[in-house]
């Protein structure tokens, strides 16, 4: 369903004023109340999908009022966007604790808060579309694992990953494992300069993308009411519904999660590696296909200056041979001359030699480079 309906909670009415004029030109229909006692009251007649939550207010809080509604199971859909003056890190953990799924910081501009909504109002689509989906997933989920083991399950994730050569894939297929136990989650995964997000429910909120970016350099597990973090360098799942009513399951299903992402962590970055050297090697053949292009006109071109040069010498030695004994020269001058062309006829010979040495060399280069090309994947 399309987003229609935004109930705005500020105790100050000149900011309800800000946000109802921001939002004028826009197809929806807007509540508002002054406190988070009067949030409570309407919220269930008015059934709004969003709401915009100030979080400084007398009395009842804006954490308080979210944590209320997220603990009510006819109101926990409705999606909650704190509005604040204030929006540090810790804050912003604060605001997701509690079940939030955006946050935004006064004072901001009409295209923000439109374009926050906007994207709210796509979650929400996907949220119907996959609905049906997800439930029937669950269903599955359940029945397999009332046939197969927790460790039934890791196993056939790790025989099935093994095979994985595609990055969206490997997340689908890590997301597919997670609900095996009944979980939902979101996931990143950092390629090259990209970061990729992938969730159960198809859209990670923005809230979720930002902790990502915060918490993914600052230690391996965080755990904050019933959601885990686990990083990994390329890798970061924050699962949203661990078992929190019973300690032994919820250490027992955290260690799996950690050697699952473990294990994906290795698979992705073994399709990295893999994508890394198939590049390279393209550009290996690419290479040994120009230095052999360059090998085959140098021996070329020796070719030419070896039949140049013995056809050079052997006019030579033929005009000698046929004008010396007409010359009137006496023997030592004849045997001088002859001397010397046999010495420049001996060092072209030696020269040959090194250009067959030359061609030997390069034969054994293009063979060795040839082996290099061999594709053994």
């Amino acid at each position: 369903m399309a987003l229609q309906r935004i109930l705005a909670v500020d105790d100050e009415p000149f900011n309800l004023e800000i946000i109802e004029e921001i939002l004028e030109d826009l197809d929806f229909e807007i509540q508002t109340a002054t406190s988070g006692q009067a949030c409570l009251e309407v919220v269930e007649s008015f059934d709004p999908q969003v709401i915009l939550l100030d979080v400084s207010m007398p009395q009842m809080s804006g954490y308080e009022v979210c944590k209320a509604i997220k603990a009510n199971p006819s109101l926990s859909h409705i999606i909650v966007m704190f509005v604040s003056a204030r929006g540090s890190v810790e804050e912003r953990m604060e605001g997701y604790s509690v079940g939030a799924e955006d946050y935004i910081v006064k004072p901001f501009g009409h295209s923000e808060l439109k374009a926050k909504l906007l994207h709210l109002g796509q979650m929400l689509l996907e949220k119907d579309i996959l609905e049906q989906q997800i439930e029937d997933a669950t269903t599955t989920a359940f029945s397999a694992m009332a046939t197969s083991s927790e460790m039934g399950q890791i196993v056939n994730f790790v025989e099935q990953v093994g095979t994985i050569q595609d990055v969206p894939e490997l997340a689908n297929a890590l997301i597919s494992c997670l609900a095996n136990f009944g979980l939902s989650c979101n996931v990143e995964m950092r390629v090259d300069s990209e970061r990729l997000h992938f969730a159960t429910a198809g859209m990670c909120s923005p809230i979720v993308i930002e902790l990502f970016e915060i918490l993914h350099s600052k230690g391996r597990l965080h755990e904050f009411t019933n959601r885990i973090l686990v990083n990994y360098e390329l890798l970061s799942v924050l699962i949203l519904n661990m078992p929190s009513d019973d300690p032994d399951k919820h250490g027992r299903i955290r260690d799996h999660i950690c050697f699952i992402v473990s294990v994906t962590e290795q698979q992705l970055l073994s399709i990295l590696t893999k994508n890394t050297l198939i590049n390279q090697q393209r550009e290996l053949n690419s290479a040994i296909k120009t230095i052999h292009s360059k090998f085959t006109g140098l021996l070329s071109m020796l070719n030419n200056n070896r039949s140049q040069n013995e056809a050079i010498f052997k006019r030579l030695q033929e005009l000698f041979e046929a004008r010396i004994p007409s010359m009137g020269l006496d023997e030592d001058q004849e045997v001088f001359i002859f001397t010397h062309i046999d010495q420049a006829i001996q060092s072209s010979v030696a020269r040959e030699e090194a250009i067959a040495q030359v061609k030997d060399a390069f034969a054994e280069i293009e063979h060795d480079l040839g082996n290099l090309t061999t594709d053994d994947n």
